[in-house]
């Protein structure tokens, strides 16, 4: 075993014990809770939420079997190893490296009735613009694309790409579920990318929007939580 898995293993040990550690202190609320009921209800489907939004995230949506996307790379083998201990599964590729392996086994899982999820701007940005392979993933597979919106207070921003955000001890998190959108089998890529980008965009920065409207609607509302579903 080389240097950097162990290290990387390491880090999964130590990250995830973080992770709990601090989620434990955060006072949660969801909105939209309604539409995640919607997809379970039809069988599988695809968490769609921005790079950045990821670390809440790990500990909102533990234990819950979820299949990430997580890139190849060393960052990504340090995720894998965090993820995996929160009880998620993970498939390895991107849109650079291992992609057409990685969407093809997305495919399969999603038809299967999995739960995926996809960043559609990592692994390495631009920040906040949808890439193909959510698109291609939810077309092919025939699952519906659930736009999700993370936000927090007190948090702080790294000076990464994706801007990370890490809500700070005590702080109060909200989750946002949009409508899903579901993709027409039909449609060639160009019409698909044409159409379809601009809409999942809108609707991740809307469901984003909606979970910061969440926090200043409970802004009052010390020790409030509605819990993840």
């Amino acid at each position: 075993m080389e240097r950097w898995e162990r290290e990387a293993r390491w880090v999964g040990r130590a990250g995830s014990l973080l992770i709990r550690a601090l989620g434990a202190t955060w006072r949660p609320r969801v909105v939209g809770g309604e539409h995640l009921a919607a997809c379970r209800a039809g069988g599988g489907f695809i968490h769609t939420f921005w790079h950045g939004q990821l670390l809440p995230l790990v500990y909102l949506k533990r234990q819950e079997g979820i299949v990430v996307l997580v890139s190849q790379n060393r960052d990504g083998e340090y995720i894998t190893q965090v993820i995996h201990r929160q009880g998620f599964r993970t498939v390895r590729g991107s849109t650079s490296r291992g992609g057409f392996r990685s969407l093809v086994e997305l495919v399969r899982l999603g038809r299967e009735g999995a739960e995926l999820a996809i960043t559609p701007d990592g692994p390495r940005g631009p920040r906040g613009e949808v890439q193909p392979g959510v698109l291609l993933v939810a077309q092919r597979a025939q699952v519906p694309i659930l736009p999700m919106g993370v936000a927090a207070r007190p948090a702080r921003r790294l000076a990464s790409w994706d801007r990370f955000l890490i809500p700070l001890p005590g702080a109060r998190t909200a989750l946002a579920y949009g409508p899903p959108l579901t993709i027409p089998p039909a449609l060639e890529s160009p019409v698909l990318l044409e159409a379809w980008t601009p809409r999942v965009q809108a609707a991740l920065q809307a469901a984003t929007a909606r979970a910061e409207g969440a926090l200043g609607a409970a802004g009052g509302l010390a020790g409030a939580g509605e819990g993840v579903p």
